[in-house]
């Protein structure tokens, strides 16, 4: 490959590297062919790529990049997992995957244009999902619409109710009497 090629492979992979709100780098040294299909299918299906990557092209397209200081100095074989959209889903598949194939080893990370470390990998992967994330800010607020909307309904049905006993009770004066 020249050195022309190399370039455009590099380019290629800031450009994804800029839109990536979550990296993570991983040693995977150890596992099979058919472990690292794996892997990658699984990292396809919650919105992310996985890619194996010479550490120089890494360090090289990671230039100017959140993921820059990373990138430096990185040893031994790299695979490259990023996503666009949800990094605490990637990172859930990663550690889960980890657990069964110890041959898979987290080296580092950025999420949201932090540097991660394997301690707060784990502290990511304990948060819930974006969806449900959502799904509770939306809850917050519209608590207060709801507690409203029940507060006037029920005055409404409480004064519906005064007025039903007047009427039964007779206290209330027809016409002019």
């Amino acid at each position: 490959m020249n050195k022309e090629e190399k370039q455009n492979q590099a380019d290629a992979l800031r450009q994804e590297l800029e839109r990536a709100k979550g990296v993570l780098l991983s040693g995977f040294e150890g596992l099979t062919v058919a472990q690292d299909t794996q892997l990658r299918d699984r990292i396809a299906k919650a919105g992310g790529k996985y890619r194996v990557v010479k550490n120089s092209l890494i360090e090289r397209a990671a230039q100017g990049t959140p993921v820059a200081p990373v990138a430096q100095k990185l040893r031994g074989t790299t695979s490259l997992a990023y996503t666009e959209t949800d990094p605490v889903a990637m990172a859930k598949i990663i550690t889960a995957y980890a657990k069964e194939h110890p041959a898979l080893v987290f080296k580092t990370g950025v999420v949201e244009g932090r540097v991660v470390a394997l301690a707060d990998l784990a502290l990511i992967t304990s948060l819930p999902s974006r969806e449900a994330l959502f799904s509770k800010v939306l809850f917050l607020i519209n608590a207060p619409a709801q507690r409203l909307a029940s507060t006037v309904a029920g005055l409404a049905r409480n004064l519906a109710y005064v007025i039903q006993q007047g009427v039964q009770e007779k206290k209330f004066k027809q016409g002019s009497e």
